[in-house]
């Protein structure tokens, strides 16, 4: 939808429920980077890598790729992963119009979330880099055993703002976040998601930018 085409739509809700990277900022060349990294010394192809971890928690995306390794092994890869995402930030940007947006929604007195696959280490590294409103509740991976495309961490994020689902929209740009938000029975907005995302025509609404949102009480 380009940017200087008028389209109106209303998707109606009390609250928002941001996924982090990918819709509010800029994480990919890192995300890659340490994933392509981790690829290469474990002799996984990086493509097949990198085409199944977006939207999904670190710790999931390992079992997937380490069958039969201890949990040990697991943790201790995942700590690795951790510690060079959260200290590696430089390129992490807020994407177009994300301040604003939350910056309006603060204004408006709107109640929002984030609610992310990364752990509080990353997120919050993230956030800072991003330069983004500090978010009234912050959902991580540490408080969802079962993550995205599961519905709990929508379900939990819901919970915490003390608002139904139904009256909370998710806003999502990755495959698995858009399953979650629409199993957990939230509206939701896609962000320039994928070209074959499954049950698109679910969506209540499909934006290029955030700066194509405007939100009003």
């Amino acid at each position: 939808m380009p940017e200087d085409e008028v389209k109106e739509r209303l998707v109606r809700g009390l609250g928002f429920l941001f996924d982090l990277d990918g819709t509010l900022i800029d994480s990919l060349p890192v995300v890659e980077l340490a994933w392509g990294n981790w690829a290469r010394r474990h002799g996984v192809p990086e493509a097949e890598v990198l085409n199944f971890i977006h939207g999904k928690q670190a710790i999931i995306s390992l079992h997937h790729f380490m069958p039969g390794q201890s949990e040990e092994t697991i943790q201790h890869e995942y700590r690795l992963l951790e510690r060079f995402e959260a200290e590696t930030i430089d390129g992490v940007n807020a994407l177009p119009g994300a301040r604003e947006l939350l910056n309006d929604l603060n204004r408006l007195q709107l109640p929002w979330a984030i609610v992310t696959s990364g752990s509080l280490q990353v997120a919050s590294a993230r956030v800072r880099a991003g330069r983004l409103p500090t978010p009234p509740v912050l959902i991580t991976a540490e408080q969802v055993p079962r993550g995205k495309p599961q519905p709990d961490p929508y379900l939990l994020g819901a919970k915490t703002l003390g608002l139904r689902p139904a009256e909370c929209i998710v806003v999502e740009d990755a495959i698995a976040g858009i399953q979650s938000g629409l199993a957990a029975g939230c509206p939701v907005i896609a962000v320039n998601p994928p070209p074959k995302t499954p049950q698109k025509e679910a969506v209540g609404m499909l934006v290029d930018s955030l700066r194509q949102l405007v939100v009003t009480r």
